[in-house]
C-alpha cells in the first residue's frame, strides 16, 4: 500500500492564518483543537479544495453508501515508521440533527428556515495536521496528489495572507421563544414524563441577530473565548459553520469505539472558593448523576447494536470537565466493533447523540419536533471526519452557530428531567452559550 507524504512545517498554535490562507481553493474545514489541555485536544486538522461533495440523494442507506464508495474510490494509504497520524485525507463535513428524520421516523411540525443540507461530506486528499503536544505541524498529502500540486500547497501555506475582514452584529442576539413559551414546554414536559412517555428530554430555544462581516473573524473571536478540543469551522456553498464544542460523539480507531456524553452543567464561580464549591456541588448532585446515567445506558445500547457482546465498558462515570464558563459532568462509554461493521455503520446506528436528545431516544425526539418552534439544523448534530483507513472521529455540535443569508443563529439547551426547576433550566439554556453571545457582542461595540 502506498504511503502519504509528509511536509514539515514550523508549528504555529493558532491555525487560523493557515485556514485563511488556503480559503481561496473553496470550502475550507478546520477540526480544531483550541483546547489541548489534555489528549482530548492534541491534534488539528484542517484542509481545502475538495475533491467532491457528499449531500443527501435517495434513503440514508444510499447517502451513506455514497459516502463509503467515495472513501473506497480515494483509497487507504499507510504511514511512515517514525509517523502515524489520526487523519490524512478522507471525508470531514457534518451531519445535522435534523438527518434523524432520514432514520427515524419523525413527525414534521417544528419550521425549518435555514437551508442547509442534512448531511454534508466532502473528500479531500490532503490535509495539514498539527500535534499541539509536541508543537508540530506536517502538510499530509494522499498518495495520488502528485508533486506539482503538493508544492503549491506548500507555497501557499508559506505565504504570509492578509487577517480575515472584521465581524460585527447588527444588532444584540434575540431569543426566539419568550420564557412563557420556555415554561409552557417544559411543563408539556412533565406531563410526559408523568404520563411514562419519556424520561428525560433536551430542550433548546433559538436565538438569532444580523451580522455582516467574515465569519472567521467571528471563529477567531470565539474560539479565544471559548476554546474547547472539539471545535471546528466549515464553509459550505449555504452556510458557514462555527462549532465551539467540548463533546466527542463517537471516535472508532482500529475498531475501538468510544462516546463521551456530556450531561451536568454548573456555572464557573467568580472566586476559586465558590468555582470549587459548584464544582463539588455537580459532581455530588443525585439528580444531575441520574440524568447523566440514564444517557450512558442509552449510548451502551446504542454502541451495542454494532460491538461485539460482552466488549461494552464505562471506563469513565461522573468525570468532571472544566471550561471557560461552565463545569461539566462528562461519561465515557467504548466498545468493540464487530468485524462485520464499520464506522458508517455506528454512525447510522446511533445517531444522533442521546446526550442531546433524552430518553427514550426516538420518542423523546418526537417531543423535541412537538415543542420547539424551529427546526436545530446543525445544532445537536455532529462535525468531524472519516478517514480513508476507516477511522472515524465526531463532535456534538452543540456550543455551535450557523451563518446563513446575514442571519447568525445559536442554540442553548438543557436535559428535563421529573425533579428539574423551570426557572434553572432557562438559565442553564443562557449560561452555556452566554460566553459566545457576549464575544460577538464586544467585537460589534469594538467595530
Amino acid at each position: 500500500m502506498p504511503e502519504y507524504r509528509l511536509s514539515e512545517l514550523q508549528y504555529q498554535p493558532d491555525p487560523i492564518p493557515w485556514l485563511n490562507a488556503v480559503r481561496g481553493l473553496g470550502q475550507p474545514v478546520l477540526l480544531d483543537s483550541a483546547d489541548n489541555r489534555t489528549h482530548l485536544g492534541r491534534y488539528s486538522i484542517l484542509s481545502a479544495g475538495p475533491l467532491r461533495r457528499i449531500t443527501p440523494h435517495g434513503d440514508a442507506t444510499q447517502t451513506l453508501n455514497s459516502l463509503r464508495e467515495a472513501l473506497r474510490e480515494l483509497g487507504p494509504a499507510t504511514w511512515p515508521e517514525d509517523r502515524q497520524l489520526p487523519f490524512g485525507a478522507g471525508a470531514i463535513g457534518y451531519l445535522a440533527y435534523d438527518y434523524g428524520r432520514q432514520l427515524e421516523m419523525l413527525p414534521s411540525i417544528a419550521r425549518q428556515d435555514i437551508t442547509l443540507p442534512d448531511l454534508s461530506f466532502a473528500l479531500y486528499d490532503w490535509s495539514l495536521v498539527t500535534d499541539h503536544h509536541a508543537q508540530r505541524s506536517w502538510l499530509v498529502c494522499h498518495p495520488h496528489v502528485d508533486s506539482q500540486r503538493q508544492q503549491m500547497l506548500l507555497d501557499c501555506l508559506r505565504r504570509s495572507h492578509a487577517l480575515p475582514t472584521a465581524f460585527y452584529l447588527r444588532a444584540p442576539f434575540k431569543a426566539e421563544q419568550s420564557r412563557a413559551e420556555y415554561a409552557a414546554a417544559f411543563t408539556r414536559i412533565q406531563d410526559y414524563i408523568q404520563a411514562g412517555d419519556c424520561y428525560q428530554i433536551n430542550l433548546a430555544q433559538r436565538f438569532s441577530t444580523g451580522f455582516a462581516g467574515d465569519p472567521l473573524s467571528a471563529y477567531a473571536q470565539l474560539r479565544e473565548a471559548s476554546p474547547t478540543p472539539f471545535s471546528a469551522y466549515l464553509e459550505t456553498p449555504e452556510a458557514t459553520l462555527l462549532s465551539l464544542s467540548p463533546e466527542r460523539f463517537i471516535e472508532v480507531r482500529d475498531g475501538h469505539v468510544e462516546t463521551r456524553p456530556i450531561k451536568g452543567t454548573r456555572p464557573r464561580g467568580s472566586t476559586t472558593e465558590q468555582d470549587l464549591s459548584l464544582a463539588r456541588e455537580l459532581q455530588e448532585c443525585s439528580k444531575d448523576r441520574a440524568e447523566n446515567l440514564m444517557i450512558v445506558d442509552l449510548l451502551r445500547n446504542d454502541l451495542g447494536r454494532n460491538c461485539l457482546p460482552g466488549s461494552i465498558r464505562v471506563p469513565e462515570l461522573f468525570s468532571l470537565e472544566s471550561y471557560p464558563n461552565v463545569h461539566h459532568l462528562v461519561s465515557s462509554i467504548t466498545g468493540q466493533l464487530r468485524p462485520e461493521c464499520d464506522a458508517i455503520n455506528l454512525l447510522q446506528s446511533a445517531f444522533p447523540g442521546g446526550s442531546i436528545t433524552g430518553a427514550p431516544k426516538i420518542r423523546a425526539m418526537q417531543i423535541i419536533e412537538e415543542l420547539e418552534p424551529v427546526r436545530r439544523s446543525l445544532y445537536c448534530g455532529s462535525v468531524g471526519y472519516i478517514g480513508c483507513e476507516g477511522q472515524l472521529d465526531l463532535n456534538i455540535a452543540i456550543r455551535s452557530l450557523v451563518c446563513a443569508n446575514q442571519q447568525v443563529y445559536c442554540w442553548g439547551g438543557g436535559g428535563i428531567v421529573a425533579d428539574s426547576d423551570v426557572d434553572a433550566e432557562y438559565q442553564e439554556t443562557l449560561t452555556k452559550i452566554d460566553n459566545l453571545l457576549r464575544a460577538l457582542a464586544v467585537q460589534a461595540r469594538d467595530r
